[in-house]
């Protein structure tokens, strides 16, 4: 039986490298549209030291832990862009900012489908593997549907910009000034809503229950 601490402990791991996914994607798609700025700030690398926030990495999900939180959260540091660099300045922001929740349900897929098609035999004998996948795909879940929620300064709320009108921007500011607030209520009193979708889509993709 794997003790409750090592699954913590893990589960701190995976949510610290999913997040450094999630940023990296920003980078790297925001190079690819021509712009060079995470490239030279020395961002697009997979060594954690580079992407750490001392608050967002470590503080946060520390805390959150020792308050008995259901939830775990935390960030890395965002990674540095400049827009006016795209190469496609019509959708590029729209394409660096979905980037980011992209990456985390792609790898939600791919080690979905791995816990779905592993044979029974390899589970009995590796109960610590079906644990670790489970672990890995919900948390990239909740990650990507946490990011779209349209609410700055989550990705959900650039991709939500990219397609308000230009009459909308009372909407932007309204959404920049109280982002924060809504943000925290959210988590507080709608995060039953983001746990039955997470369950939703990790059976879809496993063909199990998360539990």
């Amino acid at each position: 039986m794997i003790s409750t601490a090592v699954i913590t402990i893990f589960s701190l791991i995976i949510l610290l490298f999913s997040v450094i996914a999630h940023e990296l994607a920003h980078g790297y798609v925001a190079y690819s549209l021509g712009d060079p700025t995470a490239k030279y700030a020395g961002r697009l690398t997979l060594n954690p030291l580079s992407h750490l926030d001392f608050f967002g990495s470590i503080i946060l999900p520390a805390l959150l832990f020792l308050s008995g939180s259901p939830i775990l959260f935390g960030y890395a540091k965002p990674v540095p862009i400049n827009p006016y660099n795209f190469k496609d300045q019509k959708y590029g922001e729209l394409k660096v900012s979905f980037a980011g929740p992209a990456s985390n349900l792609l790898l939600a897929i791919f080690f979905g489908l791995i816990l779905r098609f592993m044979p029974n035999a390899v589970i009995l004998a590796n109960p610590g593997v079906q644990i670790a996948l489970t672990y890995i795909v919900a948390i990239n879940i909740w990650l990507a549907i946490f990011n779209l929620i349209p609410v700055p300064p989550l990705d959900g709320s650039w991709i939500l910009f990219s397609f308000l009108p230009r009459g909308a921007e009372n909407v932007k500011m309204f959404l920049k000034q109280y982002g924060i607030v809504i943000l925290i209520f959210l988590i507080l009193f709608v995060g039953w809503l983001w746990a039955d979708i997470t369950g939703f889509i990790f059976h879809l993709i496993t063909g199990q229950l998360l539990t």
